[in-house]
């Protein structure tokens, strides 16, 4: 049996029952594809719903010859079909077998096998292009905050040599493909058509860039229309072909959302960036954050690589610019918290008020004046004079030290 008969088949059985479905990805398992086919067309479907889908089909048309036509389509269009064992064939989405969603009913959450088959356009090697990957999702209607956002994280990533994975739809989908161009890096948008009719058209010039650069992938035949159920489906791929997923923004019912709970149901980090309490559109991201003990809260590309990255890559924790006093052991810092802003006191004085010895008083303000935190006077120690590096590496708790206090140094 040769391997075009086994692709034809594949995409005839594509054509036949929508990707996903588990029934004919189990035929195939156990038959093959192009015995799978056969079975199909003789009407010896396991379960009625499937021979109801496949007789529908079938009246419209013969599966082969749609097949046919579709692959002559792809080679006038400049695209191409990727199989299981193809050298492209991204390994990863192999765990699909494996999906399943807790409490779910709907066809979209129940039928989520791996793909049969991917159409491609672009140069870039599709497996090459997932080997290192993290998707990037959110909001259609997203706000200024969450394209600034996904725009800097898809930069950050591609300028890594990360590939940006999306679906290619408006607001954060689009922002980060962009930023991922922007960096000359690899993005990947992963389509729920043909990968001839790019939706939505607002961004076909987006996508002639992706192809150029990227890729456009598809599991649906080209011409194939943008139907509503057919996003979610395609949502599994880019959950289960990355190596996690970053929510950016969410409405309490985005479809976004079920590519991160289909990314933790895998075992894949799955990552929210958090909005404001009050933007509508991080509801729904901020829940699956609650709903969701594995699910990591994300600022930056640091957080996503630690998350993705290899052991021991991680994010540098937060932290203000650094003090001349951050420094200081604990000794030295009392003296220097008992400093009064203005005037100069005692080595005993000082000594009293920062619970410490004369000698390690002394001792302590010998580094101090080396570090030029304090100043040595006639009448005492002082803290260095303002514009100084003592004066703006200082750490007070909120009160000064009254006027007085060289006074009574001086007594």
């Amino acid at each position: 049996m040769s391997t075009d008969e086994e692709t034809l088949a594949r995409v005839a059985l594509t054509w036949l029952a929508e990707p996903g479905t588990r029934s004919v990805h189990r035929l195939v398992d156990r038959l093959g594809p192009v015995g799978t086919l056969d079975l199909l067309l003789d009407g010896g479907a396991p379960d009625e719903t499937l021979r109801a889908t496949v007789a529908a089909r079938t009246a419209a048309g013969d599966a082969r010859a749609v097949a046919a036509e579709a692959l002559a389509r792809a080679d006038r269009l400049g695209a191409r079909i990727v199989v299981p064992g193809d050298d492209e064939w991204p390994a990863r989405v192999d765990q699909l077998r494996e999906l399943r969603l807790p409490g779910a009913y709907r066809r979209v959450d129940t039928e989520t096998a791996p793909p049969l088959c991917f159409w491609v356009r672009g140069s870039s090697p599709l497996a090459e292009a997932f080997d290192r990957s993290v998707a990037v999702v959110g909001a259609r209607a997203a706000s200024g905050y969450g394209t600034h956002v996904a725009t800097e994280l898809g930069y950050g990533l591609a300028d890594r040599d990360w590939t940006v994975v999306s679906g290619g739809a408006f607001g954060i989908d689009a922002a980060a493909h962009r930023g991922a161009l922007n960096a000359g890096g690899v993005t990947v948008a992963v389509l729920a058509c043909g990968v001839d009719r790019p939706y939505p058209m607002g961004n076909a010039a987006l996508f002639d860039r992706i192809a150029d650069t990227g890729l456009l992938v598809s599991e649906w035949m080209p011409g194939a229309e943008p139907l509503r159920p057919r996003f979610l489906v395609r949502n599994r791929v880019i959950a289960a072909g990355t190596l996690g997923t970053v929510l950016v923004e969410a409405a309490a019912r985005s479809g976004a959302t079920q590519t991160t709970h289909r990314a933790l149901a895998l075992a894949k980090p799955g990552m929210v960036v958090p909005g404001p309490v009050t933007s509508a559109m991080s509801v729904g991201a901020h829940e699956l954050l609650r709903e969701y003990p594995k699910a990591r809260l994300v600022t930056g590309v640091a957080h996503v690589l630690e998350e993705v990255g290899r052991i021991g890559e991680l994010a540098p924790v937060p932290r203000g610019p650094q003090r001349p006093v951050d420094l200081l052991d604990d000794d030295a810092r009392s003296i220097v918290e008992v400093l009064p802003r203005r005037g100069a006191v005692g080595v005993d004085f000082l000594a009293a008020r920062a619970g410490v010895a004369v000698r390690t008083a002394l001792r302590k303000l010998s580094m101090l004046e080396e570090l030029a935190l304090v100043v040595r006077r006639e009448d005492g120690y002082a803290l260095a004079p303002p514009g100084g590096t003592g004066r703006t590496g200082r750490g007070r708790h909120g009160h000064d030290q009254p006027t007085h206090a060289g006074e009574e140094g001086r007594r």
